[in-house]
């Protein structure tokens, strides 16, 4: 999975120093693997401007913590919510939640116009993060 990420581009993007870019995603491992090598390949000057949650104890506590610029569902989590299957990582309130649900609270929490960049395929995520990144 990690190849598949990485060859979703090679060149760094400008500094974008002040974006910010929170994911949700249910895979810790992946999540810590990402975290050493995807902000660089988005340009973002430091590891702490994106950071990774794989729970919705911590998810939750950091959309009301910090105003993000992007908010991103991991592939595995949309594959999971695609299947209408629990996200793992759930709680007792979200424990039957589509990604559908996710997105509400995310613009409840950031605005209507937050970004919300999304894929099922681990080639696209840094493509459609990009993306993202260049209407900020």
């Amino acid at each position: 999975m990690i190849s598949q990420i990485k060859s979703g581009g090679d060149a760094v993007v400008s500094d974008l120093s002040d974006a910010t870019l929170l994911v949700r995603g249910c895979d810790p491992t992946m999540a810590a693997k990402a975290q050493q090598f995807l902000p660089s390949m988005l340009g973002l000057r430091n590891s702490t401007q994106m950071v990774s949650t794989t729970d919705d104890v911590d998810f939750f506590d950091q959309l009301s913590r910090s105003q993000w610029d992007i908010v991103m569902f991991a592939p595995g989590a949309y594959r999971w919510s695609e299947a209408k299957q629990p996200i793992p990582g759930g709680n007792e309130e979200t424990k039957n939640w589509s990604l559908s649900e996710y997105r509400v609270k995310v613009r409840k929490a950031l605005g209507e116009n937050i970004q919300i960049v999304e894929t099922t395929d681990e080639k696209n995520i840094v493509p459609l993060l990009r993306e993202a990144l260049t209407k900020l």
